[in-house]
């Protein structure tokens, strides 16, 4: 293997990538915008929810419940009458409709037990679910303070003393924003090796490769450094500046020992991008294989939802594929600031699943190119 040859390939691929407008706007896209949006958008806790109320008790206490809806979790409560609440509630006008109804006040001080309605919009899951539970409490609350003649907190046996530690604020978008990054790495590792190889066959240009006095492992490695540094230089850009910037997420750990584990990761899966090129036959059916990969992935890696919560054989399983423990070394030296010595399994892991990708690919590789 000659290192001249695979620096002169690579940096044959790295100016067909340039020459590339689809795939430089899918790069800046994803280590950007993409990120910025995710961690920008409407949070699974309650934000700004669309609630009206029907007041027919037009009393001091319903008074009192109206004037508790405010921002952030709420938008400022509309009046509206009962002959409203069905047509708002089809229109999605409303996510919430709370109905106080007559003689509710008096009722209250009587002792008795009134209720109130609340219609909830579920096609609004995300805060259908929560949004229930805060209207509950707040009207509680409300109302036990009319009651008491005073406002305070209900004395609890047990004072529980929270302490959230790596992120204070629970701030979703720290979370969301670290784990879109790992998913847009997991992806462009993949499409740029894999379109790489493609892009030559389509164009031809594979066969002057094989007359040229190169071998596949020089043309492998080629299309590895060259398309991974690109995924390699582009992540870590987002990270200082979109992620640490931008967003102002604080970052704990090591910015090293994430580079060291972000090489590792995206070797295995320009690995797996060559190893899907092999087997796709065209660009369409590359890209049809990579829906079948990339979102089983993504979604069973730890990053959406946490490896605890899913089946143990699911578990087992994919620790066979490297953005799992990936996500586990992002999670644990960004946000908790972990050291070599916490995540060395992790990086030990990423190196040998790349070592056997490595391995397989390169046998596809030479098959591909008889």
């Amino acid at each position: 293997m000659r290192l001249s040859s695979v620096y002169r390939l690579g940096v044959k691929e790295l100016w067909g990538l340039v020459r590339d407008p689809m795939l430089l706007i899918l790069i800046v896209y994803a280590f950007t915008l993409s990120i910025y949006t995710s961690s920008k958008s409407a949070p699974e806790t309650l934000n700004r929810a669309a609630i009206s109320i029907v007041d027919e008790d037009q009393s001091p206490i319903s008074s009192r419940i109206i004037t508790a809806f405010y921002p952030p979790y709420f938008v400022v409560p509309r009046l509206i009458t009962l002959s409203e609440v069905d047509k708002r509630m089809d229109a999605g006008l409303d996510t919430f409709a709370l109905d106080i109804p007559p003689n509710f006040q008096r009722d209250v001080l009587a002792g008795r037990s009134p209720s109130i309605q609340l219609n909830v919009d579920a096609t609004r899951i995300s805060q259908a679910f929560t949004g229930s539970g805060y209207v509950q409490s707040i009207v509680a609350g409300e109302v036990n303070e009319f009651v008491n003649r005073y406002r305070g907190e209900t004395p609890v046996p047990v004072d529980l003393a929270l302490r959230a530690r790596f992120n204070p604020q629970l701030d979703k978008g720290w979370f969301s924003s670290i784990n879109n990054l790992i998913s847009s790495i997991t992806m462009l590792s993949i499409i740029l090796t894999g379109a790489a190889l493609i892009r030559e066959r389509e164009h031809g240009t594979i066969e002057h490769l094989l007359v040229m006095p190169v071998t596949p492992l020089e043309i492998m490695l080629s299309k590895i450094w060259s398309m991974g540094l690109v995924v390699v230089g582009a992540s870590l850009f987002s990270l200082i500046v979109v992620i640490q910037g931008l967003l102002e997420v604080p970052i704990e750990g090591s910015f090293t020992l994430f580079a060291i584990g972000t090489i590792l990761d995206v070797f295995a899966m320009t690995c797996m991008g060559i190893f899907l090129a092999t087997v796709a036959g065209s660009m369409p059916q590359f890209g049809l294989l990579l829906m079948l990969v990339l979102i089983p992935l993504q979604m069973l890696s730890g990053g959406t939802t946490p490896r605890e919560s899913m089946p143990a054989i699911i578990q087992h399983i994919m620790l066979a594929a490297p953005n799992t423990h990936f996500v586990i070394l992002s999670q644990a030296v960004l946000f908790r600031a972990a050291g070599f010595s916490v995540v060395w399994p992790q990086l030990a892991a990423l190196l040998g699943i790349g070592a056997i990708f490595f391995h397989f690919s390169l046998r596809r590789f030479r098959q591909f190119l008889r």
